[in-house]
């Protein structure tokens, strides 16, 4: 379980008054979270979020792009040349990219159904976009 830290123990860390972190919570600016009696408290994610620290995500990133038949391979292009666009303008660095050719309407695609199965066991973290 990850650690977490009562409001006071919270605005010690990060130099803030109870005040100021309830007001921020009110103000949607650093949202508490809640126990089950509705006490709140912050985690060890929002105090590394609140200094600049971002942890690493988990998994590789993968682009996924599929047509139905062959005669739309040029639009199978452009979907990736798209989706590599998306990811150099948000500072993403894919690890691999899946080009797919069928139906929309069953599971006879291999690398769809790779990709699932990567997903499954962690190897990729699942997300989607669309640009």
């Amino acid at each position: 379980m990850a650690h977490t830290y009562s409001p006071k123990q919270f605005g010690r860390l990060i130099g803030k008054s109870v005040a100021t972190l309830q007001r921020w919570d009110r103000e949607d600016i650093l949202t508490a979270h809640r126990s089950p009696t509705n006490r709140r408290y912050y985690t060890h994610d929002q105090y590394s979020a609140y200094i600049g620290v971002v942890a690493k995500p988990k998994g590789r990133v993968v682009l996924y792009a599929r047509v139905s038949t062959r005669n739309q391979r040029p639009d199978l292009l452009n979907q990736v040349a798209a989706l590599e666009q998306y990811c150099q303008q948000h500072g993403i660095i894919p690890s691999e990219t899946i080009q797919d050719i069928g139906s929309g309407l069953n599971y006879h695609r291999k690398g769809f159904n790779q990709l699932f199965e990567d997903i499954e066991v962690g190897h990729v973290r699942a997300t989607h976009c669309r640009p």
